[in-house]
Parts: C-alpha cells; structure tokens; sequence
C-alpha cells in the first residue's frame, strides 16, 4: 500500500507559543506534519501553546529538530518553499506536490539571507499584502500557504462531511 506523503511545515526558530499550537492544530485538521527547528522561544509544554492546540495537540504529527539542518537532513530530498515578504513569487503561482516543505521564519525577524539564499531552498515566495505593511501573523500566514497547498492536491484525507453545505 502506498501513501500520499503529506505537506510539511517547517517553522525555524518559532518564538511564540501560541503560534505554534495553532498551528498544530492547522497540522491535524489538514493531515500536514509541523516540524519545529530549534532553538525555539518557548518549552513545548507552554500553558499557551497547550491552550493553543487545544485538544488537537495529540492528533497533530510534530517533529522537533535540534537545527534547520536537522531539519533538512530529516524532509530533504523534497522541495522546499520559503515563505518571505522580500519574495517577487506569490505562493498561489507555485504548483505544489506531496512532500513539499513549507519554511517559515521566526515571528519576529522572518528567515534570514542566509536561509534564503540556501540551495536547498527551491524557490522563495510572498504572500501578497498591502503596501506598507511588514507581515502577517504566522499561525495564519501558515494557514494561508497550507490550504492553498492542501486545496491544489484535492483535499486529500478530507471527510465528505467536512464541506459545508448550501
């Protein structure tokens, strides 16, 4: 038998727990792993990122890796799409596949040049935004990158009941 590898988010360097339990929460409702790079701004039983994951926690595939390059030696061979402001590519032009990585930066900062520039990286994408404004939160920014992903491969792993109805 064989199985449709999911989405991977990889955040490096989170520092806001409540991020991150809301995007464990985002990992189990889509089927997508979290995969969290250290060193990380919180303790992994933060009362704020267990209230964040609320009872999803434990339904959510999540990987902690002691650097980013634990982290690629974990997901590598696949594409990896770092998500930036600074990008020229919006990420809904990106043809996504299983397997794909979805690399975010710390909360306050994003991902460095150095990150950026890495081979490993695929490609460096944007989610639009309007003029002036620095970034968005990033449990949502997450989110956005995850459903789009999620939406182009066909849902898989979605229940029939999981649409709402006219």
């Amino acid at each position: 038998m064989t199985t449709t590898p999911p989405l991977r988010i990889l955040f490096c360097s989170p520092r806001i727990p409540n991020n991150t339990g809301a995007t464990m929460r985002l990992a189990a409702v889509t089927g997508a792993e979290l995969h969290l790079a250290r060193p990380l701004g919180f303790d992994l039983d933060d009362a704020k990122l267990r209230r964040a994951g609320v009872d999803y926690r434990d339904k959510a595939a999540t990987y902690v890796h002691d650097s980013l390059e634990d982290a690629y030696a974990a997901l590598l061979p696949a594409r990896v799409f770092a998500f930036t402001a600074h990008a020229g590519l919006p990420y809904t032009e990106v043809a996504y596949e299983p397997g794909d990585v979805l690399l975010f930066g710390p909360e306050p900062t994003g991902l460095d040049a150095a990150v950026l520039a890495d081979p490993r990286v695929t490609a460096s994408v944007r989610i639009p935004m309007r003029a002036g404004m620095r970034s968005l939160n990033l449990a949502n920014a997450a989110a956005i990158a995850v459903y789009e992903a999620w939406r182009q491969l066909g849902h898989p792993g979605a229940g029939a009941g999981s649409y709402a109805k006219p």
